[in-house]
């Protein structure tokens, strides 16, 4: 199974990167996943289930201790065998 996982951390600062963004870019950007788009408003990252679980729990182990008050994510199961929002099971339709 591919995930994907979109994630945010607060609070935001215009002017430097906090360092609980620094924390979680450096997180996603080491882990074994196979893209990674890093931004100032929001960041994604894909790839195998494992490697997307585990580097979500770092993230907010690692971004939580370097002072975030929030962590917004959303994982998304993605590849071959999902349309749209549904997944496709064996046999299903």
């Amino acid at each position: 199974m591919r995930l994907r996982v979109e994630f945010t951390t607060e609070p935001f600062d215009l002017d430097e990167a906090p360092a609980h963004a620094v924390a979680a870019r450096e997180v996603v950007e080491s882990a074994e996943l196979d893209a990674v788009d890093v931004g100032p408003f929001g960041n994604t990252a894909e790839g195998g289930a494992d490697a997307v679980l585990t580097a979500v729990d770092a993230l907010l182990r690692k971004s939580l201790a370097a002072g975030a008050t929030r962590v917004s994510l959303q994982v998304n199961v993605i590849g071959e065998n999902v349309i749209g929002e549904s997944v496709i099971g064996e046999g299903g339709k």
